[in-house]
């Protein structure tokens, strides 16, 4: 990840103030105060995975408010994933506490308030998460911010694990390879959210939540499978066709175009990917669940505006 900022090369007097308006610019519009201005350091990394921004900083013992008058300049299109990497922070979104330690997950939105206190040495990754790619997946977030995700169990310390990675290997992947841990991010992330509540009785949208990992994982399992239909998915998420139809509709989907939205994904992403230049699209379309070349050219033309072969020859002019 790329080093925006770093106290080391900022004389003391101007430290903090450099600070605030550089997170500002890279992060989310907020006012702070540092427990010592003299003393103050702090370092900001910012890197992308696809659609994914990340932003790793570490600072001194400070209070942040993310305030009404923030929330108007701040963007209604993302969503923020923290995972704290050391130290201790404190966070209050919507009547909820949280304490983060390192590897507690929480999720936090720029269109609501908050406030923050960081522990000296606090260490913290945010994922500036497309508020679309993540509401396809869990519903609506308004109750499922300032809750907090821990490292326990085999679940919650694998997805915390996984966060961890990805400031170290984010940049070296390729495009193609990005498209895909993105998925994985989010897919992963959004299990924990649709349970946090701790309600002992299930909420409808947690439910639904549910079901639609539940359907986007069956179908992620059987991608490649011609045969695959609605029914085959539905069962194996454990719901009828006409429910996960009608969950999937909240996000303007349903099954089979969720199939075929994956499908042209994943043969986009190899199409794109040099490593793969040896394969025919004939073999590359056939590897994800099409049989036909006439259907895939003109579904692949729908989704991304030219012909499988006129993209993949855009891509190798590109790259040179």
């Amino acid at each position: 990840m790329e080093i925006l900022f770093s106290t080391l090369n900022v004389h003391p007097r101007d430290r903090f103030d450099s600070w605030h308006s550089v997170a500002c610019r890279n992060l989310v519009e907020h006012d702070s105060n540092p427990d010592c201005r003299h003393k103050f350091h702090a370092e900001l990394r910012y890197g992308a995975l696809a659609e994914i921004g990340l932003v790793l900083f570490e600072s001194s013992a400070m209070t942040v408010a993310h305030t009404v008058r923030h929330v108007a300049l701040a963007s209604a299109d993302e969503l923020f994933v923290c995972r704290q990497i050391s130290g201790r922070l404190g966070l209050e979104q919507d009547s909820r506490e949280v304490q983060l330690e390192p590897g507690d997950i929480t999720l936090l939105d720029p269109r609501l308030p908050y406030v923050g206190r960081f522990s000296a040495g606090s260490g913290l990754l945010v994922l500036k998460v497309p508020r679309r790619l993540l509401e396809s997946r869990v519903g609506r977030t308004r109750e499922l911010t300032a809750r907090s995700i821990k490292p326990v169990g085999a679940d919650g310390g694998l997805i915390s694990t996984f966060l961890a990675m990805l400031p170290t290997h984010a940049a070296g992947l390729s495009a193609a390879v990005q498209e895909i841990v993105q998925d994985q991010v989010l897919d992963l992330v959004a299990v924990p959210l649709a349970k946090a509540t701790g309600d002992s009785r299930p909420r409808a949208s947690a439910a639904r939540a549910l079901v639609r990992m539940s359907v986007s994982a069956a179908i992620t399992a059987r991608l490649a499978d011609p045969a695959v239909d609605a029914g085959t998915i539905a069962s194996a998420a454990g719901v009828s066709v006409r429910y996960a139809n009608a969950v999937l509709a909240e996000s303007g989907t349903s099954i089979m175009r969720l199939i075929q939205s994956r499908r042209l994904a994943r043969c986009r992403q190899l199409l794109e990917d040099p490593s793969q230049s040896h394969r025919t699209m004939t073999e590359i379309a056939y590897s994800w669940g099409f049989s036909d070349m006439t259907h895939f050219g003109r579904k692949f033309r729908a989704a991304f505006g030219s012909l499988p072969s006129e993209h993949r020859k855009r891509c190798r002019t590109h790259r040179g």
